[in-house]
């Protein structure tokens, strides 16, 4: 198994997985596949050029089985104190079949020690009920700062 940074050649397959962990739970529809394909590849192809995001992958034979999403964003500067940008951790995700041999925590590691090389002050993702116990693990603890507004119904 190898752990790296994804790539613009890795697009294909991710796209792959966010849509079958968008569907896990729900049946395949090829015709929402092809229109979601080339918005998702957009993003992707800009997210790779704007260097906000930085995304690693679990590399099993060739076939990405592991990711996790990572951007980084800037805080505004203050006086007397430098830039601290933090980092938003999302679309975390394995394929079913590699699920519970530790893989997404090996990728979660690679992605705090990024993180702390490159300071970061912090990390933070909304969690699923079902992943607290996951992201407790690599350190993460529930904060109640955070306040959201939602737009849209």
């Amino acid at each position: 198994m190898i752990i790296r940074q994804s790539n613009s050649k890795d697009i294909s397959q991710l796209i792959k997985m966010r849509y079958d962990f968008s569907m896990e739970d729900k049946e395949p529809n090829p015709e929402l596949f092809d229109s979601f394909y080339d918005e998702c590849r957009l993003f992707f192809e800009e997210m790779y050029e704007s260097k906000r995001w930085i995304v690693w992958v679990a590399e099993v034979e060739s076939n990405i089985v592991s990711h996790v999403f990572l951007e980084i964003i800037d805080t505004v500067p203050r006086p007397g104190r430098k830039k601290s940008p933090f980092g938003y951790v999302t679309n975390v995700y394995t394929i079913p079949e590699y699920r519970s041999k530790g893989i997404g925590g090996k990728v979660m590691v690679e992605v705090n020690r990024w993180a702390k090389e490159n300071g970061l002050t912090f990390l933070m993702v909304w969690p699923s009920e079902t992943s607290v116990d996951f992201y407790e693990r690599h350190g993460f603890k529930q904060a109640a700062e955070v306040m959201e507004n939602h737009l849209k119904a």
